[in-house]
């Protein structure tokens, strides 16, 4: 696949995924463009399913918005709020570790730079690239299962991890669509070009797919 290709895939994606819901996190950022909204949900979206992720960022965030007031909150009365999400129990302690970092070392705001943002607990590059892209408009390409698995099934990467998909991407794909990938793939990811038996019959996007992996699809 070369560059005129992935120009003609990124339009085709972006009418495509509008049949689909839009993955919970871009849905925070639209309704308000808050930094700390956006990490602190991507945070609790690690290994969660979006109506999950969903439900616990709206009922954290009715109580606590920031930094200072999660603070006022407990552990054990944000595990309550957030439950059931996967790892509630430490991801609970790691929201109360980051608004403390956050107060004492940043003034309570949140950090722009992927390098500040992966030295906070419980966040790693996927993260750190979702913050910076969504809330504070920046180019970075984040890249989580979805996105690893579909640019590797595309043959555009030949990568092993999602952090090799990442800066393979970061060398290939042109910077025009950095912000959006994230979003298209994951929603791609969820509806179609699922991890086992993709539908690859109703794909979009099929006449350029190499389908790399792929040993059954409907």
């Amino acid at each position: 696949m070369n560059i005129p290709q992935m120009q003609k895939i990124v339009p085709r994606l972006k009418r495509a995924v509008q049949a689909y819901e839009t993955p919970i996190v871009e849905v925070i950022a639209e309704e308000k463009n808050d930094p700390f909204r956006i990490l602190i949900s991507t945070m609790l979206s690690l290994r969660t399913k979006d109506t999950t992720t969903a439900a616990a960022s709206r009922k954290l965030f009715a109580v606590a918005d920031s930094p200072v007031s999660m603070l006022r909150l407990s552990q054990k009365r944000i595990e309550k709020l957030i439950y059931p999400v996967g790892f509630y129990h430490t991801k609970a302690r790691n929201i109360l570790r980051v608004c403390r970092i956050l107060i004492d070392q940043y003034a309570g705001t949140v950090p722009d730079s992927i390098e500040q943002l992966v030295e906070l607990p419980g966040v790693g590059r996927k993260t750190a690239n979702l913050v910076v892209s969504l809330g504070f408009g920046k180019d970075g390409i984040c890249v989580d299962t979805h996105v690893h698995r579909i640019s590797n099934r595309l043959g555009y990467v030949r990568t092993r991890t999602p952090f090799e998909t990442e800066m393979a991407l970061r060398k290939k794909l042109p910077r025009t669509y950095w912000r959006d990938i994230n979003v298209l793939l994951v929603t791609w990811g969820q509806n179609v070009c699922t991890p086992i038996s993709p539908k690859c019959s109703e794909c979009a996007i099929r006449q350029w797919c190499k389908r790399v992996g792929v040993e059954k699809s409907r």
